[in-house]
């Protein structure tokens, strides 16, 4: 995307090199207890008197961003950073927990921001209110065009399954409204020494997943545990393996609550692998009436060779017991056939553009600058975490736990691709809980007790209960 911007951001680099100016931000800072508005005050480098190029236009940048787990610390830096390289760019941000709250009555003034960070997971939240009113901009050019280093196009930078998937594309014709910012990769969480120690591969299909079991058995090991009394978790390993067997597909049509979508041969043969766990002996005894971090303790100190989690398990356990020379990794879920592609489960944070925002080229702008390797850095070294983009790791990697950049190796195994979760939003007047419909009947499964068949129609009965309250309301 050839812009003003980068002409602007010539401009400063000519005027720097000339006049030996740096560019010094200040930024005013009003804390309160839930939200933080910084306003970055460009100092505009001084022109050379024989320099005959157009003076900087100024221009403003309102940004609104969700603080959670990372605090505050990168976006502090980023700004900083971007109003540099820009000159005569203010930006002003909004930076709160509860920016959704905040920003939501500026949008119905007429007042949106012109770029949103936002963990929008909640179906009342602003970003899906946006989407059902068609409220944000189509980006979709940001990401054809080139990336920030000018080395290739942005959309080829951007982890695999990201930019397709209906968090990005959400009205499911390829054109994209939001763009992936963090991602944080969900499997298998195995102990990488062990494997090692032993010459262990780590399972690409389900046969080499079971068989691997009985090598567990022979070594005092069990196979899999999971956390036990919260088997949500397990959505780590079923969605993943449902779009190994069956591709985007099969998911979609769950997602969208379709008579037949959880009661076929395809999702069978996942429910019944996972049957197989239970009744076969490969789950770790008493795994069914676990918490979470007794059943992550009994991982570690090698009690099973896998548990599903995501890379937040690190600092959750960081004072957990565990076995000798202990180290984190992440396999993805097994699939059918061995060249076959296997999906990872991802989280992930989403920037969008609002469709009323005043500067919405300098949106464009600061989104492609936020995908360049010093952004991408300064994140890692403010969080610990990584960019939804395919070099993330390796940019990261100075930054970034052993832990926690061997868990993110999980993208470096062939045929890997990300999904997120796209449930349709329920209707109004709906009371089904989807998740525990979907997982709660895993304990029974597990225990014996419920067989895969039995479960798929019980979560065919919660999507039939969910499409005639869709009726009912006329939705």
């Amino acid at each position: 995307m050839k812009r003003k911007y980068l002409a602007v951001l010539l401009t400063v680099v000519m005027l720097i090199s000339m006049a030996g100016c740096s560019n010094n931000n200040k930024a005013a800072n009003t804390d309160t207890d839930t939200v933080k508005t910084t306003e970055g005050n460009a100092t505009q480098a001084p022109v050379d008197q024989t320099d005959s190029s157009e003076p900087v236009e100024e221009q403003e940048l309102n940004i609104a961003i969700f603080q959670g787990g990372y605090g505050d610390e990168y976006w502090n830096a980023v700004v900083k950073l971007f109003e540099e390289s820009h000159e005569g760019v203010k930006v002003n941000m909004t930076i709160s927990p509860t920016i959704g709250d905040i920003i939501r009555p500026q949008i119905v003034a007429g007042n949106a921001p012109d770029f949103i960070s936002d963990n929008d997971n909640a179906q009342d939240g602003v970003i899906l209110s946006m989407i059902k009113e068609n409220a944000l901009l189509e980006i979709s050019d940001v990401f054809e065009g080139q990336n920030y280093a000018g080395t290739g196009t942005l959309k080829d930078d951007i982890k695999d399954g990201l930019l397709q998937s209906a968090k990005c594309a959400p009205y499911g014709d390829s054109k994209i409204y939001l763009a992936p910012f963090n991602t944080g990769p969900q499997g298998l969480i195995y102990n990488k020494t062990y494997f090692d120690q032993k010459g262990l591969q780590v399972p690409k299909t389900w046969d080499d997943f079971f068989a691997l079991g009985e090598k567990a058995k022979a070594d005092g090991r069990a196979l899999f545990t999971y956390q036990g009394i919260y088997p949500g978790y397990l959505e780590e390993m079923l969605w993943p393996a449902i779009a190994n067997a069956g591709g985007m597909e099969a998911l979609s049509k769950i997602f969208k609550y379709e008579e037949g979508s959880f009661n076929n041969e395809t999702v069978l043969s996942v429910l019944r692998n996972m049957q197989k766990i239970g009744a076969d002996g490969y789950l770790l005894e008493g795994t069914v009436g676990m918490n979470h971090t007794e059943s992550q303790s009994e991982m570690m100190l090698g009690k099973s060779l896998f548990i599903t989690n995501g890379t937040w398990m690190e600092s959750e356990m960081a004072d957990a017991p565990r076995e000798d020379g202990f180290e984190f990794a992440m396999a993805a879920m097994p699939t059918t056939a061995t060249d076959g592609t296997q999906y990872v489960l991802d989280s992930c944070e989403q920037f969008s553009i609002p469709k009323a925002a005043k500067n919405p080229e300098l949106a464009k702008e600061f989104l492609r600058f936020l995908y360049s390797d010093e952004s991408v850095a300064l994140f890692a070294q403010n969080s610990g975490s990584v960019y939804a983009t395919k070099t993330g790791r390796e940019v990261s990697k100075q930054y970034l736990t052993n832990a926690i950049y061997n868990m993110y190796g999980i993208y470096d195994q062939p045929n890997v691709k990300s999904i997120t979760l796209n449930f349709e939003t329920l209707p109004s007047n709906c009371k089904v809980v989807v998740s525990d419909e979907i997982f709660n009947p895993i304990t029974s499964v597990m225990n014996g007790e419920m067989t895969a068949e039995q479960w798929a129609e019980s979560v065919e009965a919660a999507f039939a209960q969910i499409r005639a309250d869709k009726a009912a309301a006329g939705e």
